[in-house]
């Protein structure tokens, strides 16, 4: 074998090492923040259900009938242009609603376990009004005044 076949050159070298990199970075990227994050005990939250809230200039408006706001203890995301919400469904004629966005470092809240929402990236849990249930967030969710007539849920904004 030549002397030069048993060299690695500079630029091969170099190439190698740059693709292990990104490869492990990758792979710490999507553990990391991805489903297997300590979400509840059992290892993963339940997807809320989505709905669309309708933006009124001081308030958003979700129409309850047939979602998961129908029954009490039902829990949903609601989008709309002037955010993200978390309602859920107190009584008959109640419900609290609360900012989507986690605390600690900015991702929706999506999924819930229990009567918690659990942020999906590092697992933070909120009760139903935005208080900290577990970390490692450590401020509450913002809470928003609703009302509720003839099937639509007003957040306050």
């Amino acid at each position: 074998m030549s002397d030069s076949n048993a060299r690695v050159t500079r630029r091969r070298f170099c190439t190698g090492a740059c693709q292990v990199a990104s490869g492990a970075t990758l792979a710490t990227l999507f553990s990391g923040c991805g489903s297997s994050s300590p979400a509840s005990p059992s290892g993963m939250a339940s997807m809320l259900g989505v709905l669309s809230g309708r933006f009124t200039g001081s308030a958003v408006q979700v129409t309850t009938t047939g979602s998961a706001l129908a029954d009490v203890g039902g829990a949903a995301l609601v989008e709309s242009t002037a955010g993200v919400f978390l309602i859920a469904r107190t009584s008959a004629s109640t419900f609290s609603a609360i900012e989507a966005v986690c605390t600690h470092e900015g991702c929706t809240i999506t999924g819930a376990d229990g009567a918690a929402y659990v942020c999906p990236c590092h697992g933070s849990r909120y009760s139903r009004n935005g208080q900290v249930l577990a970390g490692p967030a450590t401020s509450s969710l913002r809470q928003y005044a609703t009302t509720f007539t003839d099937g639509v849920v007003t957040i306050a904004i």
